[in-house]
């Protein structure tokens, strides 16, 4: 089968198009026949070494769609032809046949309808992340205000609107461009700021009290700075670093003296130590979106071998919303 893969650490130009065989499932298992893959930032920085060396070939991917090709032993509830999203917490979704973890993989037709595989193949991870800090790292309440950070991202898109479908009061973005603004302020936003001077724009915008909840992937400076713009009793919690910056050394102090808390959220670990919650809030999102409360837009869909110049795009910055690899599309 096709698929892309690498075998060092560098720039786009590391990822090429390999001949591999088709994985077999093993027990508890599910293959799928690949429609869609989502790209991520979490991969580019797999590809740049953030996570450590390739072991061999790796094959990039943490989301896709498609349907069930075989499954293997121990799995119910699906059968072969079925149109399903799958997370992949190992990766391997730039292919035309993935393995998947039964307990992550989520059928389609769901309660509300059914989700189409194109929607669905940047939802896997997206969906589950957004709603995981939300509701698990925040523990987001009704009438709650929420800051944003990279709110025109994939999961920016969408936590915008699981925070108004739990009940938030106000949301609020950050981005690094004007164009990213125009397009974040279709998902619902009460106003979108320049990351660079957001927390007087919060401030201005809150009369001083500041947010309840700050979602924030990029790290750095910013994730410093969101401390600041916490209510009382407000929470940030963060899920990425996009911007690579060294890990923050904070004061313990501040944090108690402000009544303020700090808080991570991390889909891997999640995955590993409590799948069955993974389980849960997957299937509690991608009802959101069956039933038309929540919309994951996809911006660009590009063939599988040009997967270098998805990742180039999003390691410049340039994406919003979700981009996919068509790996067979809507066959």
């Amino acid at each position: 089968m096709r698929a892309i893969g690498f075998d060092e650490n560098g720039g786009p130009e590391v990822l090429r198009t390999v001949e591999v065989p088709i994985p077999r499932a093993g027990p508890g298992e599910v293959l799928v026949r690949v429609a869609y893959a989502g790209v991520n930032y979490a991969e580019v920085q797999h590809r740049l070494g953030d996570f450590g060396p390739p072991s061999a070939l790796d094959i990039p991917g943490m989301e896709a769609s498609g349907q069930v090709a075989a499954l293997g032993e121990d799995v119910s509830g699906l059968a072969v032809g079925d149109p399903v999203a799958v997370y992949l917490p190992d990766g391997g979704g730039y292919a035309e046949y993935v393995v998947a973890p039964a307990r992550f993989t989520f059928p389609l037709r769901t309660l509300s309808g059914e989700i189409d595989l194109r929607t669905a193949g940047g939802s896997a991870l997206v969906l589950p992340t957004a709603y995981g800090v939300l509701v698990g790292a925040t523990r987001l309440l009704p009438g709650d205000s929420v800051l944003i950070h990279a709110a025109a991202g994939g999961v920016g898109s969408v936590a915008a609107q699981i925070a108004r479908a739990r009940g938030a009061d106000t949301v609020y973005g950050t981005v690094g461009s004007a164009d990213k603004a125009e397009y974040a302020k279709r998902f619902g936003y009460d106003a979108v700021f320049p990351r660079e001077d957001f927390p007087d724009a919060v401030r201005d915008a809150t009369g001083g009290r500041g947010v309840d909840v700050v979602l924030d992937p990029v790290g750095g400076p910013t994730r410093l700075a969101s401390l600041d713009v916490l209510a009382p009793f407000g929470r940030v919690a963060f899920y990425g670093e996009a911007a690579r910056h060294p890990d923050l050394n904070l004061p313990l102090l501040p944090l108690w003296k402000n009544n303020r808390a700090l808080t991570g959220y991390n889909i891997g670990d999640i995955s590993r130590r409590a799948p069955d919650l993974l389980r849960a809030h997957a299937l509690t999102a991608l009802e959101l979106v069956a039933s038309g409360s929540v919309h994951v837009d996809v911006t660009d869909v590009l063939p599988l071998a040009a997967a270098a110049r998805a990742h180039e795009r999003m390691q410049s910055g340039l994406n919003v919303g979700k981009t996919l690899l068509a790996v067979r599309g809507e066959e």
